[in-house]
């Protein structure tokens, strides 16, 4: 059974798609001589962070993990939102909430169902609508574990319940030859922003004095307060809500909220300065918690985040508030389609516009690939793939990213410093989409959705499913433990620390 009670892990590395399999955590994981000498031959870790896929929706079918196969029907099945049993999935919604969209197939059974055949038949490289991936909606999607409302609290009816047969996906072949981790699962409840954070500091990030429109409206129990005139249910149209705002009532910022820093999606303001947000349009304040950059930095380890299209997205985001944007939040064709709010380390006083830490450690794409390509990658880095190759619905679809963070492998497998190299490949969240594992026990900030989750390396083990129980803080706990760092307070004691992917006899 789910718990809403929540223990912390530590610190991050580098993330790539994959799922580990294991037994458990920390204490299940000895720390015997051959593994430690192991881990000491890893000399980079490199995490390449994509976004918003469970690991049912691309893993799900993946031999010897577990998949849609293991769903119990009270799994699969889902509930309205007076907890009756739905006859039927929801309809596909439009943008207005009440409008079934014929493109996603008419009536589906209550069941879990290929995206990429008929009735959908929309394939691995074709951009599917956005689904809502918020906060609170994400904890009662969960239902404590029964994982029967997906549908009910989505603005995407049923598609919440679409999979691929991912087999076609050159993530799934590296998956195979390494580790894919099956028992994953997301730093913290909701979308991408709360998930950054977690990813790097593994805390929720807070506004103090924060102004009430900002502040979701909460019911007696707890739960975003509906409208008189919400559709009972989900059959009939999405949630409406009276204020799904970015903030709890306690001031904890939980949904996507921009930078006060450049590149922001918020413009300068008019005659102020060009590195900054207009305070007027309520930026979250900059942060001060201790993130791993931090703890890497006391310990005097490199470390490095490279975000594609960075250096345009900075030059985009100075320009003065009646300019149009040619990168930030531009979709299309030819577009980067940059997100500020995957760029956790721009919402921290320490990076700041004109510090040296910014400048050491906030850099471009061409930055990483040129340091890869010359043997001189930091001993942890983190990848953020600009928006045209993260894998987020909406804006673009799953088989251009992956090819994209394929790649990115292949160049560092091809590198000076791949013999000494660990590679984790995951994603901030899972984008809406219903998985049929629960979430281990945790606080009200999270372990989420299941994510996928890869590791790859010369240490690493081959053809393996590791079942360890992690989150997003196993990545933090990794960095933390080869590095021999001071471990960060939010860090999940209960989950593993990534090392049962570690070959102990990889070296001999």
């Amino acid at each position: 059974m789910f718990s809403s009670r929540f223990h912390r892990c530590a610190p991050v590395v580098l993330i790539a798609t994959i799922a580990m399999a294991g037994c458990g955590g920390d204490t299940m994981v000895p720390r015997d001589a051959a593994t430690e000498r192991a881990l000491a031959k890893i000399e980079h870790v490199v995490v390449i962070y994509g976004e918003n896929r469970s690991f049912d929706n691309l893993y799900g079918l993946y031999p010897g993990a577990s998949g849609i196969a293991d769903a119990t029907p009270a799994q699969t099945r889902q509930r309205d939102r007076d907890g009756s049993m739905l006859a039927t999935l929801p309809p596909t919604w439009k943008a207005d909430g009440v409008t079934p969209d014929p493109a996603y197939g008419a009536t589906l059974p209550n069941a879990p169902f290929r995206i990429d055949q008929a009735p959908v038949g929309m394939p691995l490289a074709t951009i599917t609508r956005d689904l809502v991936h918020r906060y609170y909606q994400n904890r009662e999607q969960i239902d404590g574990g029964r994982l029967d409302q997906y549908a009910a609290w989505s603005d995407a009816g049923g598609l919440v319940m679409g999979y691929y047969d991912g087999s076609s996906l050159p993530l799934w072949a590296l998956a195979r030859q390494y580790t894919l981790a099956d028992n994953f699962f997301m730093g913290a409840y909701g979308g991408s922003f709360l998930n950054h954070f977690w990813l790097i500091c593994a805390c929720t990030p807070t506004f103090p004095n924060a102004p009430a429109s900002l502040v979701s409206v909460l019911d007696a129990n707890g739960k975003l307060a509906l409208k008189p005139t919400s559709p009972a249910s989900a059959m009939n149209g999405i949630p409406q809500f009276v204020n799904d705002g970015p903030l709890t009532p306690d001031l904890y910022a939980v949904n996507t909220m921009q930078p006060a820093y450049q590149p922001s999606g918020i413009a300068p303001a008019a005659g102020g300065d060009p590195a900054l947000a207009d305070p007027a349009k309520n930026p979250l304040p900059p942060q001060t918690a201790r993130t791993i950059g931090d703890t890497l930095s006391a310990k005097g380890v490199e470390w490095t985040w490279y975000a594609g299209a960075w250096n345009a997205a900075l030059a985009d985001g100075m320009q003065a508030p009646a300019a149009k944007r040619s990168v930030i939040y531009v979709r299309g064709a030819g577009s980067a389609n940059f997100q500020p709010h995957h760029q956790p380390f721009n919402y921290f006083s320490r990076y700041a516009p004109g510090t040296e830490e910014r400048r050491r450690r906030l850099k471009d794409f061409t930055d990483l690939a040129a340091d890869i390509d010359a043997g001189r990658l930091p001993a942890v880095a983190f990848y953020k793939p600009q928006g045209t190759f993260n894998a987020h619905p909406g804006y673009t679809d799953v088989m251009s990213g992956d090819r994209h963070v394929a790649e990115v492998v292949e160049r560092i497998k091809s590198s000076p410093v791949w013999s000494s190299t660990l590679i984790v490949i995951t994603y901030d969240e899972n984008g809406g989409f219903w998985d049929h594992v629960a979430p281990p026990a945790g606080d009200r900030w999270g372990p989420g959705t299941r994510i996928p989750t890869i590791v790859i390396g010369p240490m690493v083990k081959k053809g393996f499913v590791d079942r360890t129980p992690y989150d997003t803080t196993s990545i933090l706990k990794f960095i933390t433990r080869r590095f021999n760092l001071e471990p960060l307070p939010g860090v999940r004691p209960n989950v593993g620390d990534l090392t049962n992917a570690i070959d102990p006899n990889a070296m001999k």
